[in-house]
């Protein structure tokens, strides 16, 4: 067995492992031996203590304890007090006491001198500058979050309206098509998933056991669900083009091509109805003639699936007791509606919408900050129908844009216009805790505190199955001269005469839990999690055919000669917000980084096709992009398909960043979803140039 062939192994048959601390409790012990660089503080004799909280670098809100040695934190662990996770661990997670003194860390207001250079400054002169340039934008504001689960946004929102201005907008993640979706198939909230209590899984492409939803709690279900040597509770259906770590652990892999996930989730339908599952639903007879469109060699013809393997797939749905179907975009933003909404009408077939096991219909939290727009609005908001709107001068820039926690220069497609409304706005503004793309950019650039320096929370992460409410405590003083966002904020409004009904971000999580039913001194002190199933809504769903008819789409190109991307996301290779945890460079494979080079995964019949040799250095082009890759040959690809992992192509962070493959957003182009005008990317055709 050769090295990928025991790394694919190990995922899959002992995936369950990664929900254990064990394993990164070695891990650990390794890296801080190991990874001695010379910005790591070094060990310090003194008294041990682990303080509970949450990481808010993974997305998920992991519930962690940080060990200190003399008041310096030096690792994170699970934390089995925190009911979502469990002790459980994901790579981001594991690496935030590391990113803590990361050198890409920003010491210091910066700001842009007329020579284009930057210089530091004071937090004084940064405060007066800020306070000055938001009185000259009164009415004119625009502010981009990167962080959805914060009560930190209604800080920036109370604010922002008392000024005049309501453009605000979250970075693009799942639950923008979710919540379009859910809404046009009957759902009134959040679309939530209950895999703790499902008996079968069918993902489709939904990377959950690697970086979709909470990834954590998804790996402890997981491992709950299959207790070594004995009969697993729990069976996994994973159809995507790539062999991941969701694939390797699987009990059946349904390869299919890119943007194929809608055809296969119809080609369900139309067997699970064929097999007599079609309970009645508002809008069932045009559903189901839609599905009769559908049937098993049509949907091998479009996806690649072999047509057996499929109906081997549903046969093992509809034993199941529990069954759950869920979707995902591979790049885990920039995702269409329509996919989903044909996975909801999967499980409207199944009869098993709003009981245990499956979706569920979850509250949104109601603000606590004066003035404050509701969590749902901001939710539904497309910041790149934005950003394009500006740069094509059908919305007029701002005169002062708020970049929180985000990085949209790197993240997003480079049609999207946002360096455009970087161009267009006089004046520029990050709030980060490392020198990203975007902080590049801006014309004054304010060190953030993280999660371990500050007092934040997390309210029901995209992909939980129950409301949930977490607090994070700040375990350590924040970083030189790091300050929270949310105090800077709430002390701007201050001064401003805008009174947002918090006095600090302590009294506003207060405020918040008290709203919820929630004990926040308990919160605070055990790093656990409020969770409440009395916050669920009864769902009475329905077949919006019209509306599925309408987002049905062929991928562009999609002929017998035609090669798609098909991007990887690896949640320990970090966020475009962290870039590469330097702790995260021993896990990176060299199937994925070789080098400087970006490695481009396909199987022989692709590479045929594309003329390209193993280790072979090529050059690749979309209608967007050309970029040069090193070829690795891999039969865990589907053939007309080219793998390559997100998170790399960094101009910006530091060493361990900076310059290393390339940056996979640039291969793909914008384009408006049929039916929800919803911006939506992430595939691209492919040629060797």
């Amino acid at each position: 067995m050769n090295r990928r062939g025991f790394l694919k192994f190990a995922a899959g048959g002992t995936v369950g492992l990664a929900a254990s601390p064990v394993i990164w409790n070695t891990l650990y012990d390794a890296v801080y031996w190991t990874q001695n660089w010379g910005w790591i503080p070094r060990l310090q004799k003194g008294a041990s203590e682990y303080l509970p909280t949450i990481s808010k670098v993974c997305p998920s809100g992991t519930g962690i304890r940080v060990r200190l040695v003399g008041g310096r934190p030096v690792r994170a662990l699970g934390n089995p007090g925190n009911a979502m996770s469990q002790g459980a661990l994901t790579a981001l997670a594991a690496a935030e006491t590391q990113l803590q003194v990361s050198p890409a860390r920003l010491k210091t207001p910066l700001k842009r001198s007329p020579d284009g250079a930057y210089v530091a400054i004071s937090w004084e002169e940064a405060e007066k500058m800020l306070r000055d340039k938001a009185l000259e934008a009164r009415g004119a504001m625009a502010c981009i979050s990167g962080d959805p689960t914060s009560s930190v946004n209604e800080v920036f929102t109370g604010f922002m309206n008392a000024m005049g201005s309501d453009d605000f907008y979250f970075m693009p993640g799942e639950e923008l098509p979710a919540l379009k979706a859910w809404s046009l198939m009957g759902g009134q909230g959040r679309l939530g998933y209950d895999i703790e209590h499902s008996d079968f899984v069918l993902s489709i492409g939904a990377n959950f056991l690697e970086s979709w939803g909470t990834v954590a709690r998804n790996r402890k279900a997981f491992s709950a669900g299959r207790p070594a040597g004995q009969k697993p509770a729990l069976k996994v259906a994973y159809a995507g083009p790539v062999q991941n770590n969701t694939a390797a652990g699987a009990d059946w892999w349904l390869p299919i091509r890119p943007d194929t996930e809608m055809a296969l989730a119809l080609g369900v339908a139309h067997l699970v109805i064929k097999k007599g599952k079609a309970p009645f639903r508002i809008g069932l007879p045009a559903f189901a003639a839609l599905a009769e469109r559908y049937d098993p060699a049509t949907v091998a013809k479009l996806t690649g699936v072999d047509a057996a393997r499929l109906e081997a797939v549903v046969d093992a749905l509809l034993e199941a007791q529990k069954p759950l179907v869920i979707t995902g975009s591979p790049l885990g933003a920039g995702g269409a509606a329509g996919p989903i909404m044909a996975a909801i009408a999967i499980n409207i077939l199944l009869d098993r919408v709003g009981k245990e096991g499956n979706l569920v219909d979850l509250s949104f939290p109601s603000p606590v900050v004066n003035g404050a727009t509701h969590i749902r609005s901001l939710l539904a908001r497309d910041l790149v129908a934005w950003t394009q709107a500006v740069a094509a001068g059908k919305a007029p820039a701002p005169k002062m844009l708020m970049i929180y926690d985000a990085n949209p220069l790197y993240a997003l497609p480079a049609g999207s216009g946002m360096a455009e409304v970087l161009d267009r706005t006089p004046f520029t503004v990050a709030l980060a805790s490392f020198m990203s793309e975007t902080c590049a950019r801006c014309d004054l650039v304010l060190p953030a505190a993280m999660g371990l320096e500050r007092f934040d929370d997390a309210c029901t992460p995209y992909g939980s199955g129950q409301f949930s409410y977490s607090i994070a405590a700040p375990v350590v003083e924040p970083f030189y001269e790091a300050r929270p966002a949310g105090e800077l904020i709430i002390a701007l409004a201050q001064e401003l005469g805008v009174d947002l009904g918090v006095e600090d971000m302590p009294q506003l999580l207060h405020k918040k839990a008290l709203s919820m039913g929630a004990d926040f001194r308990a919160l605070t002190e055990s790093g656990g999690v409020f969770t409440d199933d009395a916050q669920r809504s009864p769902v009475v769903p329905l077949f919006n055919t019209a509306a599925l008819q309408a987002a049905i789409t062929t991928p562009a190109g999609s002929s017998d000669a035609s090669v798609r991307l098909a991007p990887v996301l690896v949640l320990g290779m970090g966020t475009p917000q962290t870039a590469i945890p330097p702790f995260a460079t021993k896990i990176i494979a060299d199937y994925q980084l070789k080098g400087m080079d970006s490695v481009a995964q396909m199987n022989s019949a692709t590479a045929a096709k594309l003329g390209v040799r193993q280790g072979e250095r090529v050059k690749l082009q979309s209608a967007a992009a050309t970029v040069t890759v090193l070829v690795d040959l891999f039969e865990g690809v589907q053939t007309d398909t080219v793998a390559l992992c997100a998170g790399l192509g960094h101009t910006a962070f530091d060493e361990f960043s900076r310059g290393k493959g390339i940056n996979i957003t640039t291969l793909t182009s914008v384009s408006r979803e049929p039916g929800t005008g919803l911006s939506v990317w992430g595939g691209a055709e492919l040629a060797r140039a």
